[in-house]
């Protein structure tokens, strides 16, 4: 009995592959959003202003920081969590699969939301003479947060590596 628990613990792992599968049409929404953006973008591009141009761009960088964040997360939790990826001799690797266990990962995903986070915060500072400055403490409260409990987060995991 103890023996059948125990597979099929370790067996419900692939319920979790559904679940990277869906983040990889995750990516697939973000990649066709980004090009949605980019196409309103380059007809209307000498139209815009400067301050514009640049506020598109940062959703542009956003949205390929969000890919990225998707990417590892899907690819790191998979062979984490569920089961290592058998890719060809010949094929290309990215350089960090299975390096990556789940506290680096942690680590990776806490230093992409400070940088998302980052880039909206940067938003609205361009755009500073629309925003209530009340809206605007909290977003730089919202951000040092994010970056407060970063620096938590790898300071624990060092001292718990030691």
């Amino acid at each position: 009995m103890e023996r059948f628990f125990e597979n099929l613990m370790y067996a419900s792992r692939w319920l979790l592959a559904p679940i990277y599968l869906g983040l990889s049409l995750a990516v697939l929404a973000l990649a066709l959003k980004f090009f949605q953006e980019l196409y309103h973008l380059l007809p209307h591009v000498f139209d815009k202003t400067e301050a514009d141009l640049v506020l598109v761009l940062l959703s542009l960088i956003d949205m390929a920081l969000v890919g990225g964040l998707l990417v590892m997360v899907m690819f790191s939790g998979y062979e984490n969590f569920v089961s290592q990826l058998d890719i060809d001799e010949g094929k290309e690797k990215l350089d960090w699969l299975g390096k990556m266990d789940s506290s680096s990962l942690k680590m990776k995903v806490a230093a992409s939301i400070v940088a998302i986070s980052s880039i909206h915060l940067l938003r609205m500072f361009m755009e500073v003479q629309r925003i209530d400055s009340e809206k605007l403490m909290w977003y730089v409260i919202i951000h040092m947060t994010f970056v407060v409990s970063a620096f938590a987060m790898g300071y624990l995991d060092r001292i718990t590596k030691h």
